[in-house]
């Protein structure tokens, strides 16, 4: 979900984060702190002092925090992410909203791989499929850059000479 809102992330991930024991105190301190200092206009002092009132719990705290970033728009919500990398990487990777971006990123890779495999394996000089190589490769500047495609190009002709 590449054009997903980081608000629409926040509100897909906060089952996760606030599950039980996700996060510790200690950790929402650091990402409150962290907020309040780099973006006070984000995080005012005393907005601060609320979301770190130790007589509150946690989870609520953490209820309000989220809450109240989602209220402010796209840009505290990426900058909580980004306190959440900071401090706590692993937690960061295993977000639900991140994973769903893993597999379709394994794809692309290996689509554009089998791809190329394809290519340079049906460009047997003593086949008719040749042609059909350099017709893909010739629109493919559209996908890897002219340049790429070029040396591709010169690369075939160059092992059809030699066999």
């Amino acid at each position: 979900m590449p054009d997903q809102s980081y608000c629409d992330r926040l509100q897909q991930d906060m089952a996760f984060l606030t599950s039980n024991g996700r996060l510790s105190e200690q950790l929402v301190d650091r990402i409150i702190l962290q907020l309040n200092r780099v973006y006070p206009q984000i995080l005012t002092n005393k907005e601060a002092e609320k979301f770190r009132n130790p007589k509150a719990s946690l989870h609520g705290r953490l209820l309000s925090l989220i809450a109240y970033l989602q209220k402010k728009g796209d840009k505290p919500c990426q900058e909580f992410y980004r306190a959440l990398q900071i401090n706590a990487e692993q937690l960061y990777n295993n977000l639900p909203s991140r994973k769903i971006l893993r597999p379709t990123f394994f794809l692309a890779c290996f689509s554009v791989a089998a791809g190329l495999a394809f290519v340079m394996y049906y460009s047997n000089p003593e086949s008719k499929i040749l042609g059909g190589a350099r017709r893909v490769l010739g629109f493919s500047p559209i996908i890897i850059g002219r340049h790429v495609a070029n040396i591709c190009m010169l690369y075939m002709e160059d092992s059809a000479r030699e066999q």
